[in-house]
């Protein structure tokens, strides 16, 4: 075993004995700490750190802000200069299994922390919820939208138009579906599309549910697809059914307007920082002009031919004058279904072991760049990282490679990304409930894309075509809109920016021999294949 994993181990044992539960990002802080003690073979650096933690922090989650400024104050390093190149705390890695849950109360407006384990296999109540919290998420986001929000005046006053100075405001107002049944005229309702009978959809809401008639309807851009939530234009016919004259997704907010209003929270995973903090690190990555992410997906280890492609892409960045400074290996890592019947597992472990040994090969990348491997595609999402038996010899020689889970998100400095390996195109497609609209663009990325970011999720397919475990959903969830997502489809290499949101598939790197480079300092992305 390395001494970097051995160094893990013996971090995180002591943080247990203590009662604290390590996060990654913290866990990568107190490593480069514990490096500038080299002779420290008792580990009485990260027992002083221990005892002036239990002095200040109260909770039992240990993230990167609750370490970083004791390890400065402890070095003395409150003014010592930042280097330019990505380190550890620099880059921040974290697992989908470690995302904070946040559910929003609508009777006090604001987001509540879950605090307690969850358990994998959740009761009938979490699937419910699982529902109940995608939709208060968006109709909270809704609420702040210009054009639905809901007015503070008469509603006869909701509507203002004024053609001599070019201003215009219209207030449209949601009404619940419950209401419907004593209204009449155009009614604006949000809710799910759900399949309650053979052939018949209907839109749920917390309050009731109606039958929809989607004849007459004119649509968005984006993949209507059965739990999608929608916002739709409609008015109530005599027979009951809601007859939709206009319906689209709920308005995308501004990432900036969404961390406005919940700058408390820390959604993505990666530690709340102070206003100075954040300042500070959007400055350090706008320098970090030399980091580049290269990320490929479909790696199969078990084909010669992939192999000696892979290994070309390696001897052409190992020659480069600054190297990667993160890799990115997204499976399927094996090109047919593993089989404990065949031996397929021992094979698979040799064959990591084979990557660890290419790696090894090239002494400027196993020493100055960071690998990061996310297994391929799932019948249940999220999906755990790969286990230790198949990686142990790769590890054992590349002490810098991390095993995360899919999905997975990285924090650069301030920037937040997802990366997420699913073939998403195809089944969104094949899910389609009406035909996509022409109107604004017919690409089908676009409309991916589209819909995942208003839907701020990243799979809103129905549970029975591709399952997600009822107490990780929020490990799915894209709220706020980070900055960069990563899709992982074996779909041709595509790139598309939307709303502030960097978003591209690098591609499937088996069939297409098609990888990324990213900067993400610049968020450019060059298309790349051999």
């Amino acid at each position: 075993m390395s001494s970097t994993s051995q160094k893990r181990k013996k971090i995180q044992k002591k943080f247990k004995n203590r009662g604290y539960n390590l996060k990654f990002d913290a866990l990568d802080e107190i490593l480069v700490f514990a490096d500038q003690f080299p002779d420290d073979d008792d580990g009485e650096a990260i027992d002083l750190l221990l005892d002036n933690l239990q002095e200040t922090h109260k909770s039992s989650t240990v993230d990167a802000e609750s370490v970083r400024g004791l390890i400065n104050r402890l070095l003395g390093a409150h003014n010592a200069p930042e280097e330019p190149t990505t380190s550890a705390s620099s880059l921040a890695i974290i697992d989908a299994f470690l995302v904070p849950k946040f559910g929003y109360d609508s009777v006090k407006k604001k987001f509540n922390e879950h605090k307690s384990s969850l358990p994998i296999h959740g009761e009938a109540s979490a699937k419910t919820a699982l529902y109940r919290e995608r939709f208060m998420l968006l109709s909270q986001r809704v609420s702040r939208a210009e054009h639905f929000s809901r007015p503070a005046f008469d509603a006869e006053m909701s509507q203002f138009e004024n053609n001599e100075v070019g201003l215009r405001f219209l207030s449209n107002v949601i009404s619940s579906i419950q209401s419907l049944i004593s209204q009449r005229g155009r009614k604006w309702v949000m809710g799910v599309i759900s399949q309650l009978e053979d052939g018949h959809f209907y839109l749920e809401d917390l309050s009731a549910s109606v039958e929809i008639d989607l004849s007459k309807y004119k649509i968005t851009t984006g993949f209507f697809t059965e739990n999608t939530i929608i916002l739709a234009e409609g008015e109530m016919q005599v027979n009951g059914i809601f007859q939709v004259i206009t319906c689209g997704f709920p308005p995308l907010e501004d990432r900036d307007k969404t961390l406005k209003a919940h700058s408390e929270y820390d959604f993505f995973g990666g530690g709340t920082l102070t206003k100075e903090e954040t300042i500070k690190l959007a400055d350090l990555e706008r320098q970090a002009v030399n980091d580049t992410f290269v990320i490929l997906s479909d790696i199969w280890l078990d084909d010669e031919e992939v192999m000696r492609k892979l290994e070309t892409v390696l001897d052409g960045f190992e020659s480069v004058e600054t190297v990667p400074s993160l890799f990115v290996f997204m499976g399927n890592f094996c090109s047919r279904p593993c089989n404990l019947s065949f031996g397929s597992y021992s094979s698979l472990r040799e064959q990591f072991g084979k990557l660890g040994r290419m790696i090894g090969n090239h002494p400027r990348l196993k020493e100055n760049s960071r690998f990061l491997f996310i297994p391929g595609p799932s019948t249940v999402l999220p999906r755990c990282a790969l286990p230790k038996y198949l990686t142990e010899e790769l590890r054992n020689i590349i002490p810098n490679a991390i095993f995360s889970s899919n999905p997975c998100r990285v924090k650069f400095y301030n920037q937040e990304i997802v990366f997420f390996r699913q073939d998403l195109l195809y089944r969104m497609r094949r899910s389609c409930l009406v035909t996509p609209s022409s109107e604004e663009t017919n690409d089908p990325f676009k409309h991916l894309v589209y819909t995942i970011t208003h839907q701020s999720h990243l799979c809103p397919l129905p549970l029975m075509v591709q399952p997600i475990i009822w107490n990780y959903d929020h490990a799915l969830r894209l709220y706020p809109t980070p900055h960069t997502i990563v899709l992982g489809d074996k779909s041709e290499q595509e790139v598309c920016k939307f709303g502030g949101t960097t978003c591209f598939n690098p591609g499937s790197f088996s069939t297409d021999s098609t990888f990324v480079a990213y900067r993400p300092s610049t968020q450019e992305v060059e298309l790349s294949a051999l």
